[in-house]
């Protein structure tokens, strides 16, 4: 994490995107994370924090699709869509200690980037152990997070031409 000097941040910025990754048949990329939620395995899309206050949500999504499923979002078969929406959301108690001691609520930006549907995924093992395709639907039912159920439930109307 850096500030905008370029200095080391000795805590995570409470600013942070949701990515739906998903094919234009709606078919949904979901990521199985590391760690469990409440002893139950936690299945999201891609998310992330900014790493400086100067990083906007455009490289912010960028930079956190390629760093967790090697995806190169700027390649011309992708479009990325900023939904120009925002979550608030309170941080996890098991997360809050990577946050100054004063931050408790975290802002996420929801982007979408449409893929063609022979996308190959490559994990990144620290994050990371299994991605499914689903149907959007499927795929809200399936997250742990409730904002990312919500967002996926937006999708056909952001994806909509």
């Amino acid at each position: 994490m850096q500030d905008t000097s370029g200095a080391s941040l000795p805590y995570k910025l409470p600013r942070s995107v949701l990515v739906i990754i998903h094919t234009a048949d709606l078919q949904v990329l979901l990521l199985r994370r590391v760690s469990q939620m409440e002893g139950q395995d936690y299945w999201q899309p891609v998310t992330g924090s900014q790493d400086s206050e100067a990083e906007t949500w455009q490289e912010t999504a960028i930079r956190e699709v390629w760093e967790e499923t090697g995806i190169d979002a700027g390649q011309p078969d992708c479009l990325l869509r900023d939904w120009q929406l925002e979550n608030i959301y309170p941080i996890y108690p098991q997360w809050r200690h990577r946050y100054a001691p004063d931050v408790c609520m975290n802002t996420e930006h929801v982007l979408s980037l449409q893929v063609p549907s022979y996308t190959k995924i490559v994990l990144s093992p620290r994050e990371h152990t299994a991605y499914a395709w689903h149907d959007w639907r499927e795929a809200a039912e399936r997250c742990y997070s409730i904002s990312n159920s919500e967002a996926i439930l937006w999708l056909p109307r952001f994806t909509a031409s």
